[in-house]
């Protein structure tokens, strides 16, 4: 049985859940409006501020516990929404903000230009740190994983591009005689 498919939302004053025939659920709120299409064999029931979700058979239960967190996560993004920090380590590591555009200097020949998504915002307060945040906890979470994967962090020195909160294992290097 899926607990998490089986937990309630409550939804915030000020935000608003609409259904529309074809399973596209659209919620408003004060920092903006995210639209996703839903899959009908789960079922969304309204009762006041509460929405709960059902499921026809058993063999639904991973997805019944997606479609909940999926709309858990939405109600989450217009109300508080989502944010990522990462952190350059390495010498002559760098970035900087051109416009809508991440330029970083992280160790190859040539500067890193990447164009942040539409409705994400990217903000650099120092040279070693970028916050990447926004409504969508998907498009946040993959611009992140981008920015990331331009240079992971190694496991000698640790130098790469990493999350603030990202815990690196670190191996012993050559041990010579």
């Amino acid at each position: 049985m899926s607990r998490i498919g089986l937990k309630v939302i409550e939804v915030p004053a000020g935000v608003t859940v609409t259904k529309d025939g074809e399973n596209n659920i659209t919620v408003r709120g004060p920092k903006g409006e995210l639209t996703r299409h839903f899959n009908p064999i789960i079922e969304m029931h309204e009762e006041g501020n509460l929405i709960n979700f059902t499921r026809s058979s058993d063999s639904d239960r991973a997805m019944h516990g997606t479609m909940r967190a999926n709309l858990n996560n939405m109600i989450l993004g217009v109300t508080e929404g989502f944010k990522k920090t990462l952190d350059l380590i390495g010498v002559g590591y760098r970035a900087q903000l051109k416009g809508k555009t991440l330029v970083l200097n992280v160790g190859y020949s040539h500067p890193v230009e990447m164009e942040a998504p539409e409705g994400v915002n990217v903000e650099v307060p120092s040279n070693t740190n970028i916050i990447i945040s926004g409504i969508s906890k998907q498009k946040v979470g993959q611009f992140a994983a981008e920015i990331r994967d331009v240079r992971p962090p190694e496991p000698y020195k640790g130098k790469g591009i990493r999350y603030t909160d990202e815990h690196v294992r670190r191996k012993e290097g050559k041990t010579g005689k």
